[in-house]
């Protein structure tokens, strides 16, 4: 195995505010016992394929859960992410004493500047690139940062749809150059520029009934791809492309505005 992951036990898991559209009327509306079924199932799942670290849950932080919002880490060079909200910002400490604690350098955001990780910072296997989204959450001042830490291509998207406020809740980069998109959630000109860079026949743009199953919220582990659900017809499309889907529902988690990429962050 060597992808490794993290993520973080549900035990203190629920939907204790509103800073999404995802969260409206979802206020203590989470079923505790389903989520940690379906976040117990996915991790055995992933683990079979990946090596899966654990951040100790907390009571006082419960979307905690969602460790891609930790950062971003290249090589063992970690940028911690600065919250838009303060409903999450004590979150931060959080992750920030977790990868001190397991030797990764520590790299501070400029003051004023919002940053939400994995989230909005997606790298494309294989290639020195990285897609970034701002808009909602992270700055697009944020990007030029990567740049200049990471020494690597760094693509701006904007995202317009308040639905998809993370680039990863509409975006997955695949193998071979290949995107799986949503392209509802980007304005024109990030449209344009993914189409630019991608081939047609390497771009796979979902419906909105998949974007809206999370299905872009996908972690890919070797050529499994980990999603909440997909239609029969992105499903026979991945398979075309030579991907196995595995199907593991984390329903209780979308009342939060997450989903099984949420649930993770790549280590390497």
């Amino acid at each position: 195995m060597n992808q490794s992951l993290l993520m973080c036990n549900p035990a203190y898991f629920g939907v204790n505010y509103v800073i999404n559209p995802w969260m409206q009327g979802q206020v203590g509306q989470v079923d505790s016992t389903r989520a940690r079924t379906q976040w117990r199932e996915f991790y055995e799942a992933l683990g079979r394929m990946a090596d899966v670290k654990l951040i100790d849950p907390l009571p006082h932080v419960p979307d905690l859960v969602f460790t891609a919002n930790a950062g971003i880490l290249r090589g063992n060079k970690f940028i911690p992410s600065r919250f838009r909200h303060d409903e999450r910002r004590a979150e931060e400490p959080c992750f920030k004493a977790w990868f001190s604690a397991n030797g990764y350098e520590i790299v501070e955001l400029p003051e004023g500047i919002r940053f939400e990780g994995a989230g909005d910072a997606l790298p494309q296997p294989g290639r020195d690139r990285i897609w970034a989204g701002y808009g909602f959450r992270t700055d697009l001042e944020a990007h030029g940062f990567l740049t200049r830490v990471f020494q690597t291509e760094v693509i701006s998207l904007r995202l317009v749809n308040p639905q998809f406020y993370h680039l990863d809740t509409c975006f997955c980069p695949l193998l071979d150059d290949k995107v799986m998109y949503y392209p509802s959630a980007f304005d024109p000109g990030s449209v344009r520029t993914i189409e630019e860079i991608v081939p047609l026949e390497n771009r796979i743009a979902v419906s909105r009934e998949d974007a809206e199953n999370f299905a872009c919220n996908a972690v890919l582990a070797e050529k499994t791809l980990f999603m909440n659900g997909a239609s029969r017809e992105l499903r026979s499309r991945l398979e075309n492309a030579g991907y196995v889907v595995a199907a593991r529902p984390v329903t209780e988690f979308l009342k939060a505005g997450g989903a099984n990429k949420c649930l993770t962050m790549a280590l390497h």
